[in-house]
């Protein structure tokens, strides 16, 4: 189920999209658009920083929000932000189905530690998943979580959404991501589990996501099929120097 913000953005975008909004149109400022869809402006903010970060809008500090338009190359359906946080529920909804591979604890090694901010004795849950859109497998998700922080995770809430069941069950507020981008061939298990060729390009995502008070909330490795995904950068600053 889409989220207010969701609603506003999908709502603007339909109306730059069908030429309601034409570019260079300056779109009604944050107060006129609360009232419009009955809601606070920051939410409309939200859903407008999410259509900045897609290109169809930008913003000049002391004038407003003007339309740019849809960029030709982008596509909502298969392209994200590559600082979107948002479990794959959230973004799909009924689309998404998940099969929980494995479900382990063991006790972090060097690296984890370092990277999740953890003791040695302080457990981990080992997490791969498979996740589908609309049947067909796009990604191979290896998640590492600590333990103390979703103690009692079991193979239905991995089935499910572990960023909704984070949010909503246990109050965790997830904050800022890192994420490194790599090119790989597929290995075996790769093929196997993205119905892929051996070989193949995929895509790897190795990332860190920490919470709103600087903790370090999991560390995953995500393949994906080079066809199936792509991931999209709004620079959003002044380029040249006058």
């Amino acid at each position: 189920m889409a989220t207010k913000y969701q609603e506003i953005a999908a709502a603007i975008r339909k109306q730059i999209e069908d030429g309601s909004y034409q570019t260079g149109d300056l779109l009604p400022d944050q107060s006129t658009l609360a009232a419009q869809f009955a809601v606070n402006r920051l939410t409309v903010k939200k859903a407008l920083d999410g259509l900045a970060k897609e290109g169809l809008i930008y913003k000049q500090s002391g004038l407003g929000t003007y339309v740019r338009g849809k960029i030709p190359f982008v596509n909502q359906e298969t392209d994200i932000a590559v600082d979107d946080v948002r479990g794959g529920y959230e973004e799909y909804g009924e689309h998404i189905t998940s099969k929980v591979i494995s479900l382990d604890v063991l006790l972090p090694d060097e690296f984890m530690q370092q990277t999740l901010n953890l003791k040695r004795i302080d457990p981990v849950y080992e997490v791969k998943r498979i996740r589908y859109i609309d049947g067909e497998p796009v990604f191979f998700e290896h998640t590492y979580l600590p333990v103390k922080l979703v103690p009692e995770l079991s193979e239905e809430i991995c089935e499910k959404s572990l960023y909704e069941y984070m949010r909503k069950q246990k109050g965790i507020k997830l904050g800022n991501a890192f994420r490194k981008f790599s090119a790989l061939a597929a290995s075996t298990e790769d093929a196997e589990f993205l119905a892929v060729k051996k070989g193949t390009p995929i895509l790897e995502i190795e990332q860190v996501i920490w919470m709103t008070n600087g903790r370090a909330a999991e560390y995953s490795i995500n393949h994906v099929a080079g066809d199936k995904r792509s991931y999209t950068v709004m620079n959003v600053t002044n380029l040249g120097h006058n």
